[in-house]
């Protein structure tokens, strides 16, 4: 077994001069090379090796650390499970540089200037206080201001005040004048205290802070000079502040730690003033003394429960007595007879519980959030964020991001494994929505905090590992059949269509669009997500969004008189174009959705502003792509009320972009025309010079066996192939070919043409009977998306549409 007593955490003070977990491990003392190393007691690694300099300044401060610097800005502490440890290596450090153990400073910090340094020469060695009296009082006031600025000084103060009991000396004081209320000499009282605060010394706030002084100490802080009346800290301490013990605390020095921190940090957040910029260093150690008294208050409530590790396994287990007990508490959080008062301190002490453990090291952090998981937390949670009460619910909230950040996957898995109830209202997730919709706060802040939750269950980058691909496609699965109903709820309401006024292939519809700005915040945030999902989720989108004309819901919003939402509607449609999908092109074209788009630049007239922008930049992206299905609709339907616009070149270029591919394909068309004509004379010419071979020929000749013969019986074989693979006549009436055939040829026939496409021209008909069809001698790639393009004209042509309300 490990020797407990030098297992240590290592920390280092970043530049915020905050205090980062370096890990944990077991500290060790090299007789030979006098120095400090740590190793990891995870994996034997070394994570510190410091040489023990004569110079530099150790100390100790809470019986349980040692503090030190080794260069400028590069502070170190280790903090010990136990004092007889920390004794152990406090002393081989004073055997080192030579000095008694008994002090809790090895050296004077040595940076002040050589003026001070002769200063200090003259001075006497022993810094002499004037007596503890009220007529002294403002002397000694002088004096603890005075030494703020010297180092050197500021030591010998505190060594003074610690030698002779002046600290207590002081306060017993305090308390004669306030009851004699001798207001004079309690604002002297209030600058000595918050003077000896400012001297930065950890063994002063080991008295400051004790039981019997803290309180005298926020008396003196109350009376600033500055304030004609006090202050009543000690009343909001004493009567307000009260302390609830959910979980019962038998340790009385787990008990007087949790008071002690609740304290001092009430005195440095409320009591204390902000720290100037000249002052703000000197409570860096005050914020230390708050940070590893929580670390310790952590690691005190973890003896409830123990991190067991066999073999490779990590396991964490709880004692019996305990997680009975737990149970028992999570059964009292989801009770509905249990009372509002005690289920807000349940839930508080697990969100105040689940922010202290962001002090532990990593392995520790996960295996507290795992034994919560293991003992019911979410289904808990599940319960609670769907109570009426405000506080409970924001503190559920809390918790429930706790355990997102740590683990999404984990919160998935609990949400697939739920029963599937005929009511979907009731899984995490559709209650986690629904408080985000329901959110009462006008500025929506727990609706912004729950959709972020949201969007990190279902980020696909956090399911990227091999392991997770099912889990991707399953929670995914999942979550569109079950909640995604939920999410677009207030979106389709604040949508609905009236039949009488809505006519098929038409975007207009008379939509209820949200006047009231707290709902077309929320409208924002469901578009945000939607968004989201059509950047990462492709099949599971698409597929919602073309069964439910979710697209066509969405630009209605561009109706609102909240710029943003109309912002937030249209992002949504640059995502979708954005992507290129022809499945989503023709899905717009179909249902005519630029048209709300069209209509919002037009109303917004000359106004230049980020609607204008947006719109622009829109149809600036299709020009540049050169996404041809949708040139060619907007310029066929939307080009007259466009091309009044000249303060941009973009729809001029739409329109440039659409004529470049109608002369090409034109080119393409004629040229196949050519090569067919070719074609006919090189075959009269050949017929004509076999028939000049029969006149002159005397004797019999076997047309079947001549080239000739040979050619026609290949053209046979083609034209029975041909018949063969004749097409199928659509539903249109018309037929689909690779290549045209010419108006004519159809006249020749009797058969009736087609109706014309704007943008091919005729259409090309059946052969007609005993005629071999010619085979086109190119076949262009850019027939089919012609045919395409004019086999969806028809189809809108067929469909009734309501014409749009466009303006110049």
């Amino acid at each position: 077994m490990s020797d407990t007593r030098r297992r240590v955490k290592l920390y280092t003070l970043n530049e915020d001069r905050q205090w980062e977990d370096r890990g944990t491990g077991h500290v060790c003392c090299s007789d030979e090379e006098t120095s400090l190393t740590v190793t990891a007691e995870s994996d034997g690694s070394l994570l510190l090796e410091s040489k023990i300099i004569t110079s530099t300044a150790y100390q100790k401060q809470q019986d349980t650390l040692i503090v030190w610097s080794e260069a400028e800005n590069y502070d170190l502490a280790l903090s010990f499970q136990e004092k007889a440890g920390c004794d152990e290596i406090w002393e081989k450090i004073c055997q080192v540089q030579g000095k008694d153990p008994s002090v809790e400073i090895t050296q004077d910090p040595m940076d002040e200037s050589e003026e001070e340094r002769l200063e200090d020469l003259e001075s006497a060695h022993v810094l002499d206080l004037p007596a503890c009296e009220p007529e002294h009082l403002e002397e000694i006031a002088e004096l603890v201001t005075s030494v703020l600025s010297s180092p050197v000084r500021r030591e010998k103060l505190a060594l003074a005040l610690l030698s002779s009991g002046f600290i207590r000396k002081l306060l017993l004081l305090f308390r004669s004048c306030e009851d004699s209320h001798h207001r004079q000499a309690l604002h002297h009282l209030y600058e000595i205290v918050r003077g000896v605060l400012f001297l930065n010394k950890a063994s002063l706030f080991e008295v400051l802070f004790s039981d019997d002084c803290i309180m005298d100490v926020v008396g003196c802080l109350e009376y600033e000079p500055a304030l004609a009346q006090p202050r009543r800290h000690r009343e909001f301490l004493t009567h307000t502040a009260r302390f609830r013990e959910v979980i019962p605390i038998t340790d009385s020095e787990l008990r007087q730690k949790i008071h002690q921190t609740y304290r001092v940090q009430y005195i440095q957040d409320i009591i204390l003033p902000t720290p100037s910029v000249f002052e703000e260093n000197f409570l860096s150690t005050l914020s230390s003394f708050i940070f590893f008294n929580k670390v310790e208050i952590v690691s005190m409530l973890q003896v409830r429960i123990c991190v067991c590790v066999v073999c490779v396994c990590v396991c964490v287990c709880v004692f019996q007595e305990d997680e009975k007990f737990l149970t028992e508490v999570f059964a009292q959080l989801t009770d509905e007879a249990t009372e509002d008062d005690k289920r807000r301190e349940l839930v508080n002490f697990f969100k105040e519980f689940c922010a202290f453990s962001q002090t532990l090291q990593p392995q520790n952090r996960d295996a507290f959030f795992k034994t919560l998981a293991n003992l019911g937390i979410l289904p808990a949670l599940e319960i609670v964020l769907g109570m009426d009460d405000v506080q409970v619910k924001a503190a559920a909230t809390d918790i429930f991001s706790y355990l997102v950040e740590f683990s999404p996957s984990m919160v998935r898995e609990f949400v697939m494994q739920e029963p599937q109830q005929a009511d979907d209202d009731v899984l995490l997730i559709n209650v986690v929505i629904k408080q985000m919709i329901c959110d009462s706060d006008p500025e929506l802040g727990g609706a912004v905090q729950l959709m972020g939750l949201l969007r990190t269950l279902i980020d696909p980058e956090n399911m990227l590992a091999p392991a997770s691909k099912a889990e991707k496609s399953e929670f995914l699965s999942f979550f569109y059949k079950y909640c995604m109903h939920v999410l677009t709820a207030p979106l389709l309401a604040n949508t609905s269509e009236e039949d009488h006024d809505l006519t098929e292939g038409s975007a207009r519809v008379n939509p209820v669009c949200p006047d009231n700005f707290q709902t077309a915040q929320l409208l924002a945030l469901i578009l945000e997500l939607l968004t989201f999902c059509v950047e990462h989720h492709t099949y599971h989108i698409k597929n919602y969004i073309m069964t439910k004309d979710l697209l066509r819901r969405v630009l209605t919003l561009m109706n609102s008189k909240h710029t943003f939402l109309a912002l937030c509607a249209l992002r949504f449609l640059r995502r979708i174009i954005g992507l290129k999908d022809e499945h989503y092109n023709r899905y717009i074209m179909k249902g005519n959705l630029f048209e709300p788009v069209i209509n919002a630049l037009l109303d917004n007239g000359t106004r230049y502003n980020l609607l204008n922008s947006a719109v622009v930049e829109l149809f600036e992206f299709i020009r540049v792509e050169d996404i041809r299905s949708l040139i060619a609709h907007i310029v066929d339907h939307f080009y007259p009320a466009l091309e009044s616009i000249e303060y941009v070149q973009t729809f001029k270029g739409l329109k440039g972009r659409y004529e470049q591919e109608k002369e090409r394909q034109s080119r393409g068309l004629s040229r196949y025309r050519r090569d067919a004509r070719s074609f006919e004379e090189d075959e009269d010419m050949w017929l004509n010079e076999e028939e000049e071979e029969e006149d002159v020929s005397d004797t019999g000749f076997d047309k079947s066996k001549s080239d000739y013969g040979k050619f026609m019986e290949s053209e046979k074989a083609k034209e029975s192939q041909d018949k063969e693979n004749q097409p199928k006549r659509s539903t249109t009436g018309s037929f689909k070919f690779t290549f045209a055939h010419s108006a004519a040829a159809n006249a020749s026939n009797g058969s009736k043409p087609p109706p014309s496409s704007s943008s091919s021209g005729s259409r090309p008909a059946a052969p007609p009977a005993g005629h071999t069809p010619r085979t086109g001698l190119v076949d262009y790639p850019d027939d089919d998306d012609e045919e395409e393009e004019e086999e969806e004209e028809e189809e809108e042509e067929q469909a009734p549409r309501k014409r749009p309300r466009l303006g110049s």
